[in-house]
């Protein structure tokens, strides 16, 4: 089983397409910069976009990268069976044979995509979010985002093959 690069790529591009309407002032930006407490002009005046975007593609690849090992399932059976004293290799090949894309769907990684922004992308928002003394409505909203973004990610990465 290898890395599937493109589906990766495909994965990290797709927050900044789900940012860039989630963000939109008609859906969620509004509220959002209030509750951040970021003003239009503050917004606006910001100069340094290489990096922000920059940043952003990096850590939405690190997302992605990870993602792909809670998404498909084939990668638990390489983990479970490479490189352990006293395990046959036949394992592996077997449990690929007798069920190979098994579970392989874009609906299917948007499910754990899902769960995995649900209960671990929200739980880590939300508890710097108590600490930074912000609001519910941010955490629904950034948190919404994030749950969105993994599902994408996540039937993006699990149906790519």
């Amino acid at each position: 089983m290898s890395i599937n690069w493109m589906a990766l790529v495909a994965a990290t591009l797709s927050s900044l397409v789900t940012g860039f309407l989630w963000y939109n002032p008609k859906v969620f930006g509004t509220i959002w910069m209030r509750e951040a407490g970021i003003t239009e002009e503050a917004a606006k005046s910001n100069n340094n976009m290489v990096k922000i975007f920059g940043m952003t593609l990096l850590y939405a690849f690190f997302i992605s990268f990870t993602l792909q090992f809670m998404v498909i399932h084939q990668w638990g059976a390489l983990s479970a069976t490479k490189d352990i004293a006293g395990v046959d290799p036949s394992v592996l090949q077997n449990y690929l044979t007798a069920y190979g894309d098994t579970y392989r769907t874009v609906k299917h990684g948007m499910l754990h995509g899902f769960m995995t922004g649900l209960f671990l992308a929200l739980p880590v928002l939300g508890t710097s979010a108590i600490y930074e003394k912000r609001s519910f409505k941010y955490v629904l909203v950034t948190g919404g985002y994030w749950v969105l973004t993994c599902m994408i990610m996540g039937g993006i990465i699990c149906g790519w093959k």
